[in-house]
């Protein structure tokens, strides 16, 4: 059985990318099979994982929009058993032209169902945007990860997420789980970090994660060389941090596999 993971938040430069990429390597590192598809028309989870943009490579834009099988837009990444569907240029005009297609809303959902028993884990990394790239990776998902950075306006800019959500289960009959608020850039120095994690601790509860992903240099670096922090610097904040996260995941995929055996 696969998860599907939409890695989300409207707001950019909270480190979603750096999740999806990070995260994805880490479950890999489990000895699963994990795919990555980069939804963002930026593509930085693409060169991230070490992937040169290539416009004459299928990618996710020839999937969703020229109906292209997705296992023909896979490729291999260097981190073992970690896979990638692309991102390129050509993706920024598919919002307008999935405008008048019919099921519009379906196409990522629809085009991924026949390689989900490959994985174990599907990650996808969203636009920071609230857009139909989002809303088919959000139909496509099992569950939503929110990486948040402790910053003044967290809070609202997450608000309008949890009501696109609320939307998104009532209209189209989807029951996506909320997988967890994920506290980035963190920096406990800082009073306002402290504030912004209490707030949100307050807020949602269990929905956030115990794991925090430190403000870190060399996290930030990574993606420059095309790796994950894994590879890069394995003894790093940041990749103990990923890791951590990770096992979080795993043990929350125990714990909802346990309670529907219990049924």
């Amino acid at each position: 059985m696969s998860t599907v993971f939409a890695i989300a938040n409207q707001k950019g430069g909270v480190g979603k990318t750096t999740t999806a990429i990070n995260l994805a390597a880490s479950l890999a590192a489990n000895d699963f099979r994990v795919l990555v598809i980069d939804s963002d028309p930026q593509g930085n989870a693409t060169t991230g994982l070490g992937i040169a943009k290539d416009p004459a490579r299928p990618s996710l834009y020839h999937v969703i929009l020229d109906n292209l099988p997705a296992k023909d837009a896979i490729v291999a990444t260097e981190f073992e058993g970690l896979h990638l569907i692309s991102a390129d240029k050509n993706l920024v005009g598919a919002n307008l032209e999935m405008v008048d297609m019919p099921r519009r809303e379906f196409r990522l959902r629809e085009r991924i169902a026949e390689i989900r028993q490959e994985y174990r884990f599907i990650l996808i990394d969203c636009p920071p945007a609230l857009d139909l790239l989002t809303l088919n990776a959000l139909i496509a998902a099992d569950a939503i990860l929110v990486p948040i950075q402790c910053e003044f306006f967290a809070l609202e800019g997450i608000s309008e997420l949890m009501d696109t959500i609320d939307r998104i289960r009532d209209s189209f009959k989807h029951p996506l789980q909320i997988e967890g608020i994920l506290l980035t850039m963190f920096d406990d120095r800082t009073n306002l970090t402290r504030q912004v994690a209490a707030d949100l601790k307050e807020f949602f509860r269990d929905e956030v994660f115990h794991t925090v992903i430190p403000r870190s240099v060399r996290l930030a670096e990574a993606p420059s060389f095309g790796k994950p922090i894994l590879t890069y610097d394995p003894r790093s904040r940041g990749a103990e941090a990923y890791i951590k996260l990770a096992k979080e995941v795993l043990d929350h995929e125990q714990s909802r596999q346990s309670a529907q055996g219990s049924r």
